[in-house]
């Protein structure tokens, strides 16, 4: 089983739930916005992390299952990626508005 592919899966329906990547319905605007996508996909990560955690738990007290903890420590892993990666990227944007000319 490939794990990458699953997660990558699950990434793309979670993004299909927030409305991601598709255009307006109407020139009002129809779904969420860019915070509340933001917000979302925040809780989304916390919720992995929560998950990861309890099966962690489950699992050292003996009454988890080893492929239940290896999806639930892979998917907080990705969510903690993603973020770091986020966080990275708007740090990046944020040093080079400074270096621009005014």
């Amino acid at each position: 089983m490939n794990i990458d592919a699953r997660l990558a899966l699950q990434s793309y329906d979670s993004t299909k739930k927030l409305g991601i990547g598709k255009p307006p319905e109407d020139d009002a605007r129809a779904g969420l916005n860019f915070s509340d996508a933001l917000a979302e996909a925040a809780r989304m990560m916390e919720t992995s992390l929560r998950d990861g955690e309890a099966a962690s738990a489950e699992a050292v007290t003996g009454s988890g299952d080893i492929q239940t903890l290896v999806e639930a420590l892979s998917s907080a892993e990705m969510a903690l990626e993603t973020a770091v990666t986020v966080r990275d990227r708007v740090v990046e944007a944020y040093q080079e508005i400074l270096r621009m000319p005014v």
